[in-house]
């Protein structure tokens, strides 16, 4: 019977993998603030143009995020990142060693379908290290939390914070944004100064 299992298990795990088709991390802001520069300024005959590379999105920036489903589109915005957050009350401290960081995202519904997930499952953030943190359903007084699930109509917006209990020595260098509880092959990323 642990050898039917065993084998059924990594049959299943195989298919996972197998079925993991296009992943895409998008870092492009959906806009780029204009740069403010003398519209007479060019270029001189003696500098060369060189290749720019697309900015990378940082807190306060948009991306253009899609989800699994056929209509499924999100205009993602990380608000602000409040480091450290503040525990609520007594009941919801962070353990010794760690402490709380609170991510606020704007998700705007730019598609033809109903959004209707659980935020939380979808976002993590990133330290300088590279470890990734998971979110926890702890409130701090940073602001409302997104509940566990939402529904956004087409046009409509949710804002809210997602909490992460993350070690007192890590630096948040990154935040991630998937739809679908993650599913998605979309995963929006943040760098946070």
């Amino acid at each position: 019977m642990r050898r039917v299992l065993a084998l059924v298990l990594s049959g299943l795990l195989a298919a996972a993998v197998a079925c993991s088709g296009d992943e895409k991390v998008t870092t492009t802001p959906a806009s780029t603030p204009a740069q403010e520069s003398p519209a007479t300024e060019r270029p001189s005959a003696a500098q060369s143009p060189t290749p720019s590379r697309a900015p990378s999105a940082t807190v306060g920036n948009t991306l253009d995020l899609t989800g699994t489903g056929n209509g499924e589109k999100l205009a993602v915005t990380v608000v602000r990142v409040v480091d450290p957050a503040g525990a609520k009350n007594e009941f919801s401290s962070p353990e010794a060693g760690m402490r709380f960081v609170a991510v606020q995202f704007r998700l705007k519904n730019t598609g033809t379908a109903v959004y209707k997930d659980s935020p939380s499952n979808g976002a993590k953030v990133v330290d300088t290290q590279g470890q990734q943190f998971d979110a926890t359903f702890e409130e701090t007084t940073a602001g409302p939390n997104f509940p566990g699930s939402v529904t956004i109509g087409p046009g409509d917006t949710g804002l809210g914070f997602i909490i992460f209990e993350v070690p007192k020595a890590s630096k948040i260098a990154k935040v991630q944004f998937a739809m679908n509880s993650g599913y998605s092959t979309d995963t929006g990323q943040w760098n946070v100064p």
